[in-house]
């Protein structure tokens, strides 16, 4: 039987959607510092508007993927987008002040949630059976690849127009991913049954269409929560979110460390340090293609997570090494990001072995994004407090070297338990 063929202008789109989300993560790093001059806000008040998104996301994450057959895929990518581009409009329409900038950051994150979820499922939907682990493989890449771009314009944008100029290049990569997406909307179409069978080894059902049929036999089968329950019924997604959550303590140690390490110890401005970040950040994309590929020639999950936190381990290591000239510990940072971002797409690319519907896709990736979340929101505030109390950035190794423990056990412990599930047809 012929396979169908990937339609990869519908998968570029969705693709698309991802990074325009992902420009309202990399564009509040740097636009604090303005933004606390302008507005006059504390560093208190600084922290909600920088983790307000995380928080809908830790919080939500996997509630709003439930919701993904039931409104259907495109309806909620289209709606994210929109949504969340009426989020970063609200302080600019408006008179900017703390309330309304947190406002805005809220609606962003709902937008946030609700494209991040539902991408995957159109992902799915275009790509063919013998290229769908490649490309929600490939999807990981859109969380670095928008964060970076938002970085790496900042030092063009703010000294032009401030804060507001990175709010209006987030607005506007939101509605170009909106006319990408809706171009896109007739080549959508239901995953082949075959190539996604569910994780309990029974033959997968016709998961409807992306743009919401699947919602109606999803209504009118088994009801709104076994489709859920069987999604989250195997121990390997919850091994995988939390292998996700443990990668990200150690990607956000990384991201907190060098902006801080340039300016407070090596005097970089803020420009070299925003470029060396971001690109720091960008190289975590060819990580994410590669663990792709591998994805899909067939490696075990697993086994890649564990081997990418031992190459993170590793890393972390070398850059925090100060006896190490610059060069090289800016060198192990960037391969920590690069290793690191096979990690998300073993992770993302599981949904081929473990979801039968767009609503259990949904639910794994807001799942996979809540432990990812919940590795940065108890990470980030504990790699402070140890530096803190030792009053050396080295001492973030403690957090970040038992992280890839943990990581490297998780990888381990998924590799074994595997074989247990059926593999897609490619």
């Amino acid at each position: 039987m012929t396979q169908a063929a990937t339609r990869w202008p519908a998968v570029t789109a969705a693709f698309a959607a991802g990074v325009a989300i992902a420009l309202n993560v990399g564009k509040v790093p740097v636009a604090l510092p303005p933004l606390r001059a302008e507005l006059g806000l504390s560093l208190v008040q600084a922290g909600w508007v920088s983790s307000m998104l995380t928080s809908v996301a830790l919080l939500m994450g996997a509630f709003i993927g439930m919701w993904v057959g039931r409104l259907g895929a495109m309806r909620m990518v289209l709606g994210g987008l929109l949504v969340c581009c009426t989020g970063s409009l609200v302080p600019l329409l408006l008179s900017p002040g703390f309330a309304l900038l947190l406002a805005g950051r809220f609606i962003e994150g709902l937008g946030f949630m609700c494209v991040a979820v539902a991408a995957p499922a159109l992902i799915s939907s275009a790509a063919g059976p013998q290229d769908r682990r490649f490309a929600l493989g490939l999807w990981s890449a859109y969380m670095p690849a928008g964060a970076g771009l938002a970085m790496a314009l900042s030092p063009a944008l703010l000294p032009q127009a401030g804060w507001r100029a990175l709010w209006l290049l987030a607005a506007a990569g939101l509605l170009a991913a909106s006319l990408a997406v809706w171009s896109q909307r007739r080549h959508w179409r239901p995953p082949t049954p075959a190539a996604t069978p569910a994780c309990g080894g029974e033959p997968a059902a016709a998961a409807g269409t992306a743009t919401g049929a699947g919602s109606r036999a999803i209504a009118a089968g088994p009801g709104f929560w076994a489709p859920v329950r069987t999604a989250v019924a195997h121990p390997l997604p919850w091994l995988l979110a939390v292998a996700f959550g443990a990668w990200a303590v150690q990607h956000f140690a990384l991201i907190v460390w060098m902006p801080t390490y340039l300016r407070e110890v090596r005097g970089a401005g803020a420009g070299l340090t925003a470029l060396l970040t971001s690109a720091m950040l960008l190289a975590c994309v060819p990580g994410n293609v590669l663990g792709g590929s591998l994805v899909q020639r067939g490696l075990s999950r697993g086994g890649l997570i564990a081997a990418a936190h031992v190459a993170t381990g590793v890393g972390a290591l070398a850059y925090t090494w100060a006896a190490l000239p610059d060069v090289l510990r800016y060198t192990a940072a960037v391969f920590v990001s690069f290793a690191g971002g096979v990690i998300p797409a073993a992770v993302m690319a599981s949904t081929t072995v473990l979801a039968r519907s767009p609503q259990q896709i949904g639910t794994l990736q807001g799942l996979y994004l809540q432990g990812a979340q919940l590795g940065q929101f108890v990470g980030t505030p504990l790699i402070a407090a140890v530096v803190a109390a030792s009053g050396q950035w080295r001492s973030s190794l403690w957090v970040s070297g038992l992280s890839a423990i943990a990581g490297i056990g998780l990888g381990l412990v998924a590799r074994r338990i595997e074989p247990s599930l059926p593999r897609p047809s490619t």
